[in-house]
This record gives structure tokens, C-alpha cells and sequence, in this order.
């Protein structure tokens, strides 16, 4: 059945069917407006979009996964400034040709990756487009921290990783050259493994800066030294090579150094902390903060890309 024939109000339908619930959501989909509970007095809020054939595409994803991501890309935001996600707003533009269970699997895979961070999807919009186009809102609490911003990063301070970098990027130079194994690397792409706890985590033992490497760790860590006026420097010893990487990246002829310092996609948490001795346990060290401007490699500047683009 297409979504034509479901109309509208019959999709809404369906989907609010597949929702949850959670302890922030105090009114959910069915009025103009949700409500949503503020312990702390202050929002926490962030807005993405995914538009097929830019962002995903419908013959390397589920529809289930394709929710995942959507979900995770606004929630990692969220964690990024020290907060705890509560609630997703999703607005959905679809051909009207489109199955309804892709929508309904769409859904699925956004309340599953909300849950995993204890939020829920409380509401949205739809409309009919020739693109297909996921646009998401995630709200979120900071339990009485204040947020941590990207601006504070300081001369002294050790620059360190919760997740993984490389993965998803390899994951898509894989299926972007016509194959669907190693397994792990394009689940990585698909599925990503956000540390959503390591943001509150990282806020409470006093880290100074923080940002979802969404785009590149390279790329976002340079907003942070913008952000800060400082330098940054990164050890590459600081990095493994995991084997399946290193077998794909040897098959493809990639440098796999590329994937884990500018390949973008796995939502971990960088962040800087005023010493080593103050890092979660999650945490690693990856490199330090210095005067001066800008992100180096072993205090050399890297040659070649340092992440994803837009417009380049």
C-alpha cells in the first residue's frame, strides 16, 4: 500500500502507533503541540535533516536504520553539549508512491534509537515531495551543569575521544564501491554507536569544550579550536588501525588514516579536559591544546581532506 492510498491522517496513525513513551514526554503526538518537561528550566536544542541521495540511500539502508540515523545524528548533538536527550520532533516529506511500511520501519528505527537515550519522538509534520526528506529536532536536559560549549577549550588542556572514528566512513567507501562486506564497517555506517552517556559524563568531571564528530574529527575539532583561538594537535599513535579496516583500506587503496581522522558519520564525543588524571573512564587521550591556531598531525598540518562539506 502506497502512501497515497493511506492518506495523511492514516499514516500519522500509523506511525504514533509505532511510538513510545517516555518519562519527559507529558503530551504527545495528537494536539498542536507537545509538552514536554524542563527539570532543569533551560532546552537544550538541536535540528538536522537527511535528504535521500545525499544523506542515505534506500538500497544500502533499511528504512529502520535510515530512522537510527536521523535519531542519532540530532541526539549525539545533544550529548555534545553535556545534556541528557528527552525528546525528538520529526518532520517527514515522502513521494507519495512511497510504501507505507517503509514509513512505519522509518519510525521504528527513530523511537529505537530515542529509547536508547530515554527520549521519544512527541511529535512532527509531513508532506508530500519528489524527495524524500528527514528533518529532526532533538530536545534535551542538563540536569543543573552548564552546557559545555566549544569555546573553552584551554592552552594546557589534553584533547580526548569517547567511540569510534573511521568506521562509518569506511563503511560507505565500501558500499560507495559496489560492496556490503566487512560486515562491521557497513553496520558502522548504517547503525551508528553513539556514546550518548559520555557527554553528561564528560561534563560532570569538568571538561572544558565538546563536539559530536559528525563531520570529521579533524574538521570538528578545527570549529573547536576556532571556537576557543587555540591550537590543537593530534597524535596519530593515538589511533589503531583495527584489521578488517586495515584489510578494506589495503583492498581499496585508501589510506585508513583518512577514514579515522577526517571520515565523518560515527558520532563520538571529542572533548578537552584540563588533565589526563580528569577523563572518564571512556575517554582516551588522543592529543593536546596549544597556543596558536588551528589542527595538526603530530604538529605537522595534514595533507589532504579533513572532513565532509555540504557545498565543497
Amino acid at each position: 500500500m502506497s502512501i497515497a492510498e493511506t492518506g495523511e491522517f492514516g499514516l500519522i496513525a500509523r506511525i504514533v502507533a509505532r511510538l513510545g513513551s517516555g518519562p519527559a514526554s507529558l503530551l504527545g503526538p495528537g494536539d498542536d503541540a507537545a509538552v514536554v518537561a524542563a527539570p532543569d528550566k533551560r532546552i537544550v536544542a538541536s535540528t538536522d535533516v537527511l535528504v535521500e541521495g545525499r544523506h542515505f540511500r534506500r538500497d544500502w539502508s533499511s528504512a529502520g536504520d535510515v530512522g537510527r540515523r536521523a535519531a542519532a545524528a540530532n541526539l549525539a548533538d545533544i550529548a555534545a553539549m553535556g545534556a541528557t536527550p528527552t525528546a525528538l520532533l520529526v518532520a517527514l516529506c515522502v513521494p507519495s508512491d512511497l510504501d507505507v511500511t517503509w514509513a512505519e520501519e522509518l519510525a521504528e528505527g527513530l523511537s529505537e534509537e530515542a529509547a536508547r537515550t530515554g527520549a521519544t519522538v512527541v511529535g512532527g509534520d509531513m508532506s508530500s515531495s519528489p524527495t524524500l526528506t528527514i528533518a529532526v529536532t532533538a530536545l534535551g536536559d542538563l540536569g543543573g551543569r552548564a552546557p559545555v560549549v566549544r569555546s573553552g577549550a584551554q592552552p594546557g588542556d589534553v584533547v580526548a575521544l569517547a567511540g569510534r572514528t573511521g568506521f562509518a566512513a569506511a563503511g560507505y567507501t565500501v558500499l560507495s564501491r559496489g560492496f556490503r562486506t566487512p560486515k562491521v564497517l557497513v553496520e558502522a555506517y548504517r547503525k551508528p554507536a553513539v556514546p550518548y552517556a559520555e557527554g553528561p559524563a564528560a561534563a560532570a568531571a569538568g571538561a572544558t569544550s565538546m563536539i559530536d564528530v559528525s563531520d570529521g574529527l579533524l574538521q570538528d575539532l578545527g570549529h573547536v579550536a576556532a571556537a576557543s583561538v587555540v591550537g590543537i594537535d593530534i597524535r596519530r599513535d593515538a589511533f589503531e588501525v583495527p584489521a578488517q579496516m586495515r584489510d578494506a583500506a589495503s583492498a581499496l587503496g585508501v589510506d585508513p588514516y583518512v577514514w579515522l581522522l577526517a571520515g565523518g558519520d560515527d558520532h563520538a564525543l571529542a572533548a578537552t579536559f584540563p588533565s589526563a588524571a580528569s577523563l572518564p573512564p571512556a575517554w582516551r587521550v588522543i592529543g593536546s591544546v596549544h597556543e596558536g591556531t588551528g589542527v595538526t598531525v603530530d604538529r605537522k598540518p595534514w595533507q589532504g581532506g579533513t572532513g565532509w562539506d555540504h557545498f565543497r
